[in-house]
Formats: structure tokens, C-alpha cells, sequence
């Protein structure tokens, strides 16, 4: 268990035997620093978070939500990526992640400095929202979509992709949210959300196989 700090916090210690640069150990021999880096900075105590390029909204602020719940997404499709096999699906699972930090990082800015943002870097594109089109259209021609609703669970990895799809229509949800209470939201990560929901469905679909149960009894 770590230690508490005076004012209340835990706080990290240095490890045993790390001492400050400069200083001999019982060898004679110079120690080197090692920095521990912290996790908690305290700052938002409060109740409040930074944006990127400054600035600070509340913890329930419209946009922390939205770009909270991309968080949640990126760990979600995570999880997929680590149970599947298959390296094609997992390059592509990868992929999907990385692109929603594109997403995150577009709905943490402050408003005010949105020209700073970098294409595909920290703004979602147009050219993003395409490839995700592509990779629906692939893989429904590869392995087409059941003709009725189908319950989720068939396999681990399917499973996995519909808790990933829940997620990300639940960010979808709260990016509208932020935009109906007046914050800066594009179409193109608007549209990128939904796709990436429906490429989702699509690859649980192909991961389950033929072993899918139908939403009622037959």
C-alpha cells in the first residue's frame, strides 16, 4: 500500500536503494537519479479538466463527456484486440484505436484554437470517415450480414466488438449532446462515430460465424 501524503493524497516514493544523483552508495560507486513520474497532479481536485491549447471545463462538462466516452471506446476495442488471433484483425482493430485518439484529441480543444489542430493528427478528416466506409463495404462483401437481429455473445471476440459498438454509439450520443448545447463539433467526426459503430457491428458479425442465436426463438 503506498504511503499518504501530509495533505491527504497517496503519493509515489522512491524505490529502495534510489538515492539523489551524486551521491555514493556503500560501494563507492556514484548513484544515477530515477525519475518517477507522477500520476496525479492535483489539478483537478476541483472537479475540473484541462482542454488542449488551455483552458478548463468541468468533469460533467458536455465535451468532457463526449471525449470521455471516445476514451472508453479506444479500451473497449482494446480488449477485442487482445483476445482475437487473428493479426489482420488486430492491425485493423489497432488502427480503429489510434483513429479515435484523432477523435479525442479534436473534441478536447479549446475552441479557441482549433487553427492549431493537425489533419488526421488531432482533426478527424474526411479522408478518415472514407476508410472506414471502405472497410464496411469489404467486409460486408466478404462476409455478409445476417438477415435478422441476432443475439450478441457467440464468441469471445464477437462479444467483445458488440460491447465496442455499445460504446462508441454511446460517445456518438454525447458528441450530439455537445453539439445541440452550442460546443464546436464537425460533420466529419459526427459521421466518422457512426460509421465506426456500423464497421463495428460488421466485424462482430464476421467473428461470430454461423453460431449466432436470433433475438427470438424460431
Amino acid at each position: 500500500m503506498l504511503p499518504r501524503s501530509p495533505r491527504g493524497g497517496t503519493r509515489c516514493t522512491r524505490p529502495a536503494g534510489i538515492v539523489p544523483a551524486g551521491t555514493e552508495n556503500a560501494s563507492g560507486a556514484v548513484a544515477i537519479l530515477v525519475a518517477v513520474p507522477r500520476i496525479y497532479t492535483r489539478t483537478g481536485d476541483d472537479g475540473s479538466t484541462g482542454l488542449l491549447y488551455g483552458g478548463r471545463v468541468g468533469k460533467d462538462d458536455p465535451a468532457t463527456e463526449a471525449y470521455g466516452t471516445v476514451d472508453e471506446a479506444v479500451a473497449a476495442i482494446g480488449l477485442a484486440r487482445a483476445m482475437t488471433e487473428d493479426p489482420a484483425l488486430r492491425a485493423q482493430l489497432l488502427a480503429l484505436q489510434r483513429d479515435l485518439f484523432v477523435v479525442g484529441a479534436d473534441l478536447a480543444t479549446n475552441p479557441d484554437h482549433r487553427d492549431r489542430l493537425k489533419p488526421e493528427v488531432s482533426l478527424v478528416t474526411a479522408a478518415m470517415v472514407e476508410r472506414i466506409e471502405a472497410l464496411i463495404d469489404r467486409t460486408v462483401a466478404e462476409h455478409p450480414l445476417p438477415g435478422e437481429f441476432v443475439v450478441p455473445g457467440a464468441t469471445p471476440v464477437s462479444a467483445a466488438l458488440d460491447v465496442a459498438r455499445g460504446v462508441v454509439r454511446r460517445a456518438e450520443r454525447r458528441v450530439v449532446a455537445l453539439r445541440r448545447a452550442g460546443g464546436h463539433v464537425d460533420d466529419d467526426l459526427q459521421r466518422y462515430l457512426n460509421r465506426l459503430s456500423d464497421l463495428l457491428f460488421c466485424l462482430a458479425r464476421w467473428q461470430a460465424g454461423e453460431s449466432e442465436e436470433p433475438s427470438r426463438t424460431r
